[in-house]
C-alpha cells in the first residue's frame, strides 16, 4: 500500500517540476503537454498524482485542459502572478530585467504608503519588532543574514499598518522581495549601505511622522532601484 505522505510528495514534486518548466519558458505558451499516460510515465508518478497536480497548476492559471485539444500551457497574462509558487518559480529562473522593474514599481506603489500608515497606527509592540529587525540588519555579518533581517524589517513595517490585507500581501510577495533585496544589496558597494535609510524609516515611524516616513521609504526604494540598474547596465 502506498502511504498518503508519499502520494502527497509525488503530487508536490510534479507541481514543482512542471511549474518551473512553464514559468522559465522551457514549456512555452501554447505548447501541448503529452497525453496523461505518457506524462505520468515520464515523470514516474501515478496518473492520480498527475491529475491532482494538474488541478493545482490549472488553478494557478498555468495550464488549461480542453476535451479535443488536450492540456496546453497558457500565456503568462493568465497566470496568477501573486501566487507564492509562481513568484518563487519566476525568481528561481533568474529574474529578467522587466520582472525586476515590475518589482520596483510594486514597491514604489505599496511601501511609501505603508510606511506612512505604520507611523500613524503602530503600537509599542510593533515598534519594538521593527527595532529588533533593524538591529539584526545592523549586526548582520553577511548577505544572507542581511536579507533575512531586511525581510523582517519590511514585514514588521507592514504589520504595523494594522491592515490585515497588507500583512497578508507580505506572505505572498516574500520570496520575490527576498530575491530583490539580494540583487540590490549585492550590487551596492557595501550591502549595509541601505542601513541609514532604514533607520530614517524606523525613526519616522517611532516619532509618528507619516510624511517623513513616506519620503524616507521613497528614497529607500529609489536607492535600491539605482543598485539594480547598475547591475542591468553591467557597471
Amino acid at each position: 500500500m502506498v502511504k498518503l505522505g508519499a502520494v502527497r510528495n509525488l503530487h508536490h514534486q510534479v507541481i514543482q517540476e512542471l511549474g518551473r518548466l512553464i514559468v522559465s519558458g522551457e514549456l512555452a505558451a501554447g505548447k501541448s503537454l503529452p497525453r496523461e499516460e505518457i506524462l505520468a510515465e515520464r515523470m514516474n508518478v501515478s496518473r492520480t498524482a498527475l491529475r491532482e497536480a494538474m488541478k493545482v497548476l490549472s488553478a494557478k492559471g498555468l495550464i488549461e485542459s480542453r476535451q479535443k485539444t488536450g492540456t496546453r500551457v497558457r500565456d503568462e497574462t493568465h497566470w496568477n502572478q501573486l501566487d507564492a509558487d509562481v513568484l518563487a518559480w519566476r525568481c528561481a529562473s533568474m529574474p529578467t530585467d522587466s520582472f525586476v522593474d515590475k518589482l520596483v514599481e510594486m514597491r514604489e506603489i505599496i511601501e511609501p504608503a505603508a510606511a506612512a500608515t505604520a507611523a500613524r497606527r503602530r503600537s509599542p509592540e510593533q515598534l519594538t519588532a521593527l527595532e529588533v529587525a533593524y538591529e539584526a540588519m545592523a549586526s548582520a555579518e553577511d548577505l544572507d543574514a542581511w536579507t533575512v533581517a531586511d525581510l523582517a524589517f519590511h514585514e514588521s513595517m507592514l504589520k504595523a499598518t494594522n491592515n490585515e490585507l497588507l500583512t497578508s500581501l507580505f506572505s505572498v510577495i516574500e520570496t520575490a522581495l527576498g530575491t530583490y533585496f539580494v540583487l540590490s544589496a549585492r550590487n551596492s558597494a557595501n550591502f549595509k549601505n541601505a542601513l541609514p535609510q532604514h533607520f530614517k524609516v524606523y525613526e519616522a515611524i517611532r516619532r509618528k511622522q507619516p510624511e517623513v516616513a513616506r519620503q524616507a521609504m521613497i528614497k529607500m526604494v529609489a536607492d535600491s532601484r539605482s543598485n539594480i540598474r547598475r547591475q542591468q547596465s553591467g557597471k
